[in-house]
């Protein structure tokens, strides 16, 4: 049986495009790469020739063609965009945040429930080697129960960055919707709403006017408690992900491939993409008997952002769920979005 192919549109080619979203539709049998906007570099036909170029997002709303839009624009304009696109006829796939504020992503998804399609958060990094690992761990049961998880983010950025959206006082600008939003849907998919949190965010960067530092504490009841930390100023980034549980630990640094091989111009069909090197394995203490520790090196899994896209067509065309959930989101941007 030949699969109906989405037909699809990118709102724009910056590195998000060219690198997360643009790749992945051109290669996967499921979707048509139809158009993408470029309001004044004209580059994308360079690498994808039959691609059409439109010079405004309004006309790639107006193609009939395209069933579904891609929106990774400013963070502050994805409302807005998601707005026209659903009242346009189109599905929905929509870069992080998914919104500013829970309120605005609950009326997005009532306003698709409303045109009959789809709004579908965009969460790659759930399917980062290095995050896939650990899910295995903690799902496995290696070090028994979970007590403690660390999720890090780190980067060394002291100057402003040029991305005004991301430095300029603006809905959803700072580091913790920006890197802070992927360590949040990581710890939301493992352990669920949690019961209570606090949250800290500071700015330390000269000149800088929105947060360039945050850190999160989950605490998950009797449970596990969750501990997320972002910062553009780690000159040493420390291991992104630090599990304790009853029976042992794991540690792992950040090593997911996958961005700097699309960087590098691997496609995302390419039989080696994902794939880690050697000497990128995460360290499991186990406790053996009298306590006396077992250490052994996990090889990290196979990252796959493919999947993101192969449950988008799921979602779309079998009507399968999703992977990021409504819910989920929701509790994600309350955690996120100011306190009231």
């Amino acid at each position: 049986m030949v699969k109906k192919q989405i037909v699809t549109g990118i709102l724009s080619y910056g590195m998000s495009g060219r690198v997360f979203h643009a790749p992945f539709i051109a290669v996967n049998p499921n979707f048509e790469f139809r158009a993408i906007v470029e309001r004044s570099l004209k580059s994308a036909q360079e690498k994808y020739p039959d691609v059409i170029s439109y010079d405004s997002v309004q006309e790639l709303l107006d193609d009939p063609e395209i069933e579904l839009v891609i929106i990774n624009t400013p963070n502050d304009t994805h409302v807005s965009y998601a707005e026209q696109a659903l009242l346009a006829g189109k599905h929905v796939l929509i870069e992080k945040p998914f919104a500013p504020t829970s309120q605005e992503a609950a009326k997005l998804y009532k306003l698709a429930e409303e045109q009959g399609k789809h709004i579908l958060p965009f969460h790659n990094r759930r399917f980062d080697s290095d995050f896939l690992t650990l899910k295995n761990i903690v799902e496995t049961g290696l070090v028994g129960k979970p007590i403690e998880l660390h999720l890090r983010f780190d980067r060394y950025k002291s100057q402003i960055g040029v991305k005004l959206f991301k430095e300029t006082k603006r809905a959803a600008s700072g580091i913790l919707y920006d890197l802070g939003s992927h360590l949040l849907d990581q710890a939301i998919s493992l352990f669920g709403k949690p019961k209570s949190m606090s949250k800290l965010k500071g700015t330390y960067r000269a000149n800088s006017v929105v947060d360039d530092y945050a850190h999160l504490m989950l605490n998950y009841g009797s449970g596990v408690n969750v501990f997320i930390t972002t910062s553009l100023l780690v000159a040493d980034p420390q291991a992104a992900f630090v599990l304790h549980g009853t029976k042992g630990s794991y540690v792992k640094y950040r090593t997911d491939v996958q961005e700097t091989q699309l960087l590098e111009g691997l496609m995302p069909d390419h039989a080696s993409f994902g794939l880690e090197p050697l000497g990128n394995e995460g360290v499991l203490s186990i406790a053996l008997q009298d306590d006396v520790m077992e250490r052994q090196l996990i090889a990290p899994v196979k990252g796959d952002y493919v999947a993101v896209f192969d449950a988008v067509y799921a979602t779309i065309r079998e009507d399968a769920p999703y992977f990021v959930s409504k819910e989920q989101i929701i509790w994600q941007l309350e955690i996120l979005e100011p306190t009231k």
